[in-house]
């Protein structure tokens, strides 16, 4: 798939795409709001999405990873 394929796919579309994939492990995460209509940086809300590669436990432990990491970064 080339760059110019990739733009006349939905963004939705491509996220269910790797969701669906058998191979993929791991954690999507994207902002609700469309882009550039972002309200103030902290209302921004996100949505967390995974496939059957992931309980649901596991995914919280990497977001907690996740967070931690970040706020040690900061």
């Amino acid at each position: 798939m080339t760059v110019r394929e990739l733009e006349l796919y939905a963004t939705e579309d491509l996220i269910e795409e790797l969701l669906g994939r058998t191979t993929f492990q791991g954690v999507v995460i994207h902002s609700r709001d469309d882009a550039g209509n972002h309200p103030r940086p902290d209302e921004t809300t996100y949505s967390v999405r995974f496939n059957r590669n992931f309980q649901t436990e596991e995914v919280g432990r990497l977001l907690d990873v996740l967070s931690r990491r970040l706020a040690d970064a900061v």
